[in-house]
């Protein structure tokens, strides 16, 4: 809890956000709209499109909102959410879990997409077709406590340890960088980082999480409010995800066309990497769920249960307070 109290309290990115939806909000009300933000989880990408398409197509404006989409600062969306500087965010359901046992109120309302994309990625040379594989390779990541985990739960199901693997802090480096100077592999998401090496040529294998362990198909990435939101305005949140949806189902049918939308949102983004990427993600954002969006509990538990035995978390989660399918339109 002192981390998230840490970061709540003194960063000034808060105050900056507050002043600014202050003056945002005044606008709105002239327009007969209400003012929202959503912070992003990182840099504009196709996680990201059905939003972009919400606000480009006036999905907001038609369900009364007038909704900003910012990037994270110093202070990230959990904490904005979290501290109710920001009304919406995106995050993961790692990121929620933990920030629930330590009693922070943030809640998922929606996952953005049914499966978990990610794995272990790596130049081809290199041969690493397997967790077995990661054996007597240097692995680079963000310093997290759960991708030692993740990397000993795969290795040892092809009875391989953990310790035969360097690993070391990559910070800001991008894969294709750090995969050329001092790494053997790293953890990404396909969608985005492994459509970029197709285009640029560079042939990687992938070690899916999903083709290991079932307790690793968690939701990334969520949408997010908090619970003070919920209590006091769902309304919101209904206006919200139904405009939400409705932009992640456009993304789902024209794939190419949102992928316009979100280039035209954010003209710094390669066009290329865009449609290619909208291209490989539109069909994983609902994939076999009933609706956009919907989110099992039992999903919830397994990923919660892997972190408690691998001693990641202090107690068991709460699943059913941690998730909730109860805003999504029917």
């Amino acid at each position: 809890m002192k981390k998230w109290l840490m970061i709540i309290v003194s960063s000034l990115l808060l105050l900056t956000t507050a002043c600014s939806n202050s003056n945002d909000s005044a606008s709105s009300k002239k327009k007969g709209l209400k003012h929202v933000t959503v912070v992003l989880d990182w840099t504009p990408n196709t996680n990201h499109t059905g939003l972009y398409v919400a606000k480009e197509k006036g999905y907001f404006k038609d369900e009364g909102l007038d909704v900003d989409i910012i990037q994270p600062g110093e202070a990230g969306a959990d904490q904005l959410v979290a501290a109710g500087k920001a009304q919406f965010g995106i995050s993961a359901q790692e990121s929620i879990t933990e920030a629930r046992i330590q009693g922070v109120p943030i809640v998922s309302i929606a996952a953005i997409i049914q499966h978990n994309t990610s794995g272990f990625a790596s130049p081809k040379e290199k041969n690493i077709t397997s967790p077995k594989d990661f054996e007597n390779k240097t692995y680079g990541g963000w310093g997290a406590p759960v991708e030692k985990a993740v990397l000993d739960s795969l290795m040892k199901k092809e009875h391989a340890d953990v310790e035969k693997t360097k690993i070391i802090n990559m910070g800001e480096t991008d894969f294709f960088t750090a995969v050329k100077r001092d790494i053997d592999f790293a953890w990404i998401y396909y969608g985005w980082t492994g459509v970029e090496a197709e285009l640029r040529g560079e042939k990687i294998n992938m070690v899916y999480l999903t083709d290991y362990s079932n307790k690793l198909d968690y939701y990334t990435p969520v949408l997010t409010t908090n619970e003070k939101m919920i209590e006091k305005d769902p309304e919101t949140i209904k206006h919200f995800l139904a405009a939400a949806s409705k932009g992640y189902t456009y993304a789902i049918d024209h794939p190419d066309d949102a992928a316009d939308l979100l280039i035209k949102a954010v003209p710094d983004l390669d066009p290329k990497l865009v449609k290619a990427s909208q291209k490989w993600l539109s069909p994983k954002y609902q994939d076999d769920a009933a609706r956009w969006g919907e989110q099992k509990q039992e999903i919830w538990e397994n990923y919660a249960s892997w972190m408690y035995d691998n001693h990641l978390l202090d107690k068991k989660l709460d699943s059913k307070k941690a998730f909730t399918n109860q805003y999504l339109p029917k």
